[in-house]
This record gives structure tokens, C-alpha cells and sequence, in this order.
């Protein structure tokens, strides 16, 4: 048995780490022995730091920096009328917003939400024989009214980020 320099804890004589601190026998052996001066042509342990992996980044959402102050100052309101009059909005702000791309991103953005309420409309009425499709139904239409409405107060703010629950969708990037 030896004895652990750090702790005095007993280990095994062929223990590489010491049980209850964790201390390096080897790497406190091979800098005992450069200390003494190890023979020349020994091989020399190498450290080797250890590789962390890098955490995944999370995609930005907020567009706003991607446009002109002046584009968005100009194209407010009829961003705004976008999500106020949902479809109609739409064929009005494409009419209005010409080469606007402030417009335009709101206007895809519009439409992601018209697709998935008429998807909800589309399955909530294929299915309302049942009780429960509905009123899930139900709970999504008013889950995208909130999202709308959020997305309004976005664009009274000048700005660009993509709706919560829509932001998935790969269609109209």
C-alpha cells in the first residue's frame, strides 16, 4: 500500500489515482522524475489538453439589424396592416409595400399564419364529428390570434422577429 502525498489516504501500489482526492500518481511520478533529471532520450509524457466540444448556438430569430431604419420607419404601418387584416392585409401590403424587404418579411411571416389557421379550419372541420378536434381546434385559433397580435406590437416597436410558433415552418423563408 502507498500513501496518497495530497490526502494520506492508503491506495493500492498499482493505483494510478489516488480514491478520495483523485490525485495523479503517474503525472506526479513523471514530474518527480524531470525533476531529477530524467535520462536523456526517455520518452517524455505529453500533455494533451482536453478537447470540449463547443455548445450548439442558438439561431437568432430577430431580423431587425438585416434592415434599413428608414425601410422600417416608412413601412410600418403597412407591416401593420398585415397582421391586422390577415389575407386581405397581405394583398394590400403587397400592393403598398413595393421593394420594401421590411414589408415583405412581415408579409411572409403573415402568411405562415394564414396557412396554419386554414390547416386548423381544414382539420377542426373534416373532424368535427368528434368532441375533442374542435376544441383543440378552438385553442389553436385563439394560441394564433395571440401570435398575431404579439406579432402586431412587434412591428409598433420596428421590429423583425419571426412568430413563435410559425418560426419552423421552411416554406416562405
Amino acid at each position: 500500500m502507498k500513501t496518497c502525498p495530497k490526502c494520506g489516504a492508503q491506495v493500492a501500489d498499482d493505483a494510478g489515482f489516488c480514491t478520495v482526492c483523485g490525485f495523479n500518481f503517474n503525472a506526479a511520478g513523471a514530474a518527480a522524475g524531470a525533476a531529477q533529471g530524467a535520462p536523456q532520450g526517455a520518452p517524455q509524457p505529453q500533455y494533451q489538453q482536453p478537447q470540449y466540444q463547443q455548445a450548439p448556438v442558438a439561431p437568432n430569430f430577430d431580423h431587425t439589424a438585416e434592415f434599413d431604419a428608414k425601410d422600417i420607419s416608412d413601412n410600418k404601418v403597412v407591416a401593420m396592416v398585415v397582421y391586422l387584416l390577415g389575407t386581405l392585409g397581405v394583398i394590400i401590403a403587397a400592393i403598398l409595400a413595393g421593394d420594401s424587404k421590411y414589408a415583405g418579411f412581415h408579409v411572409r411571416q403573415s402568411l405562415k399564419l394564414t396557412v396554419c389557421n386554414l390547416l386548423v379550419y381544414i382539420i377542426g372541420a373534416l373532424l368535427c364529428w368528434t368532441i375533442i378536434v374542435p376544441i383543440a381546434a378552438a385553442v389553436c385559433f385563439v394560441i394564433l390570434f395571440v401570435v398575431r397580435i404579439i406579432c402586431f406590437f412587434n412591428v409598433c416597436s420596428g421590429k423583425a422577429i419571426e412568430p413563435a410558433i410559425v418560426r419552423g415552418l421552411g416554406f416562405l423563408k
